[in-house]
C-alpha cells in the first residue's frame, strides 16, 4: 500500500518533495504531470527513511 497525500496548491507538491527528500528521504519520482493517468495529475514520489513509497499529487 502507498499513502497518497493531496496537497493544494500545485507549489506544495514541490515543496513537500523537496522537505521529504531533504529530510533523508529518496526521490522516486520528481514533480510533473503524469499524463498516463490525467492531463491534470501533478504527482511527486518518494521513499521516507524507512522505505515506504509516498506520493504527493494535486489534481486540478
Amino acid at each position: 500500500m502507498m499513502p497518497a497525500l493531496r496537497a493544494e496548491p500545485r507549489a506544495k507538491v514541490n515543496e513537500l518533495h523537496a522537505v521529504g527528500v531533504a529530510s533523508g528521504g529518496t526521490d522516486e519520482g520528481k514533480p510533473g504531470i503524469r499524463e498516463a493517468y490525467t492531463d491534470d495529475f501533478y504527482v511527486a514520489y518518494l521513499r521516507d527513511p524507512m522505505g515506504n513509497k509516498i506520493a504527493v499529487f494535486f489534481k486540478g
